[in-house]
């Protein structure tokens, strides 16, 4: 089954509103077809509604970094999916290891995000990834299958389908590591399978698991010529125009 590759630049807490329009404008009209890969930018929050404006029009496709699992109520400083949703973003991210790590997520919350997502018309980004101390253990199949287990409880077959998983290893973020491509695939394929056991081969074949972790426009393309690499979800190589639009040269 062909999926369509979707390629995410994880901004995390950098940018201002003016630097954000600047790269917005560098990159929205020399992204590839949305026909051929999705392009998205996760950005924070404060950002997303200026860019949103700007990006009208385009291919350029945008991502919540985080949402609440209530739509309204008193949960000051929070994102509410909804109003995420009224803006007309496509995708949130969920599940980071930063978010679990710093502000101590549970999979139990993340499950909640995703059904709040789902309900409002957007599409999660679910992450997972182990530890070095777990993958030292040997022991990342087992991790990576409770995440995604957890993640997806009570979710429909139709749902799953349709959401992105990216597998992040944990001690390939933001140190210049990372997983070789044959590492990547194989643990993308550790989630492909864990959809399958739950959901059943059509569901499996049809969702699209992303590898981050120290992506690059050098090795970009390796890991893309996977079979169970769907994309890429990308820190610190998104964050400048000319570096994030190099990433995508793999589909011409």
């Amino acid at each position: 089954m062909s999926r369509k590759p979707i390629i995410a630049g994880n901004w995390k807490m950098n940018k201002t509103v003016s630097e954000a329009q600047a790269f917005v404008e560098a990159v929205k009209n020399n992204i590839p077809s949305k026909e051929l890969v999705d392009t998205v930018i996760a950005a924070p929050a404060l950002l997303l509604a200026p860019m949103n404006y700007l990006r009208q029009g385009t291919d350029l496709q945008l991502s919540a970094e985080n949402a609440y699992f209530e739509n309204a109520g008193a949960f000051t400083g929070e994102t509410s999916p909804a109003a995420i949703a009224d803006l007309g973003i496509e995708y949130i991210v969920i599940g980071h290891s930063e978010r679990r790590e710093y502000f101590h997520e549970t999979d139990e919350d993340i499950n909640k995000k995703a059904k709040a997502i789902i309900a409002n018309g957007v599409t999660p980004i679910v992450c997972c990834g182990e530890t070095l101390e777990t993958y030292e253990a040997g022991k990342t199949a087992e991790w990576v299958e409770g995440q995604i287990t957890a993640a997806l409880k009570d979710l429909t077959p139709e749902q799953v389908s349709n959401l992105v998983i990216a597998y992040e290893p944990i001690w390939a973020i933001g140190t210049g590591k990372s997983a070789d491509a044959n590492t990547a695939d194989e643990t993308c394929g550790v989630v492909r399978a864990t959809v399958e056991k739950l959901y059943g081969k059509n569901v499996s074949d049809a969702v699209r698991i992303q590898y981050g972790g120290s992506v690059k426009p050098e090795n970009v393309a390796e890991y893309m010529s996977k079979e169970n690499v769907d994309g890429a979800l990308v820190g610190g190589a998104a964050l400048e125009a000319e570096s994030f639009l190099a990433l995508l040269d793999f589909v011409k």
